[in-house]
């Protein structure tokens, strides 16, 4: 209850005072969990995008119950990274917003930092909700490059569920 709760004022902290909110569309709905052969055709898409830029990186791809349902962390990448791609696509699914939405609103600064208190949030670029006709499936997370890396990684893998 309490983490419903957390979940719930952190999002209404979002919708308030994150920059550009007026112009904010609201967030898709949740749909059906992501099946594994989509998240395979997802996890592929990612995997291909980081091996031709030569970046060590952990991906995860999760359900919308937030469950685990791929994980691959390249060679040479950080063992740090794959709990931080977890909390990113963790993030976005919750947030039901790339995670780059999270970022940008800690770094305006004022009620954007309330962010920060909220239990379990990975508010960095490289987590992006996986969406098919509207509704959110689950959540991308990338982490080992620079943030920027890991977005361009994961919109691969996001962009693969239009093919």
């Amino acid at each position: 209850m309490m983490m419903r709760r957390l979940f719930v004022a952190a999002l209404l902290i979002l919708a308030d005072y994150s920059p550009g909110h007026a112009q904010q569309t609201a967030a898709p709905a949740y749909g059906a969990p992501i099946d594994l052969a989509l998240a395979k055709r997802v996890m592929a898409a990612a995997e291909a995008e980081a091996t031709r830029n030569n970046w060590a990186v952990a991906i995860a791809v999760i359900d919308t119950t937030g469950d685990l349902v791929m994980l691959q962390r390249l060679d040479n990448t950080n063992l740090s990274s794959t709990r931080i791609a977890r909390g990113k696509a963790r993030t976005a699914l919750e947030f039901r917003r790339p995670t780059k939405a999270l970022e940008e609103a800690i770094a305006a600064g004022g009620p954007g930092l309330r962010l920060l208190a909220v239990e379990g949030v990975t508010p960095i670029e490289g987590g992006l909700p996986l969406i098919v006709d509207g509704k959110i499936i689950g959540a991308i997370g990338v982490s080992g490059g620079a943030a920027y890396q890991d977005a361009q990684v994961g919109k691969a893998g996001a962009d693969a569920i239009k093919q």
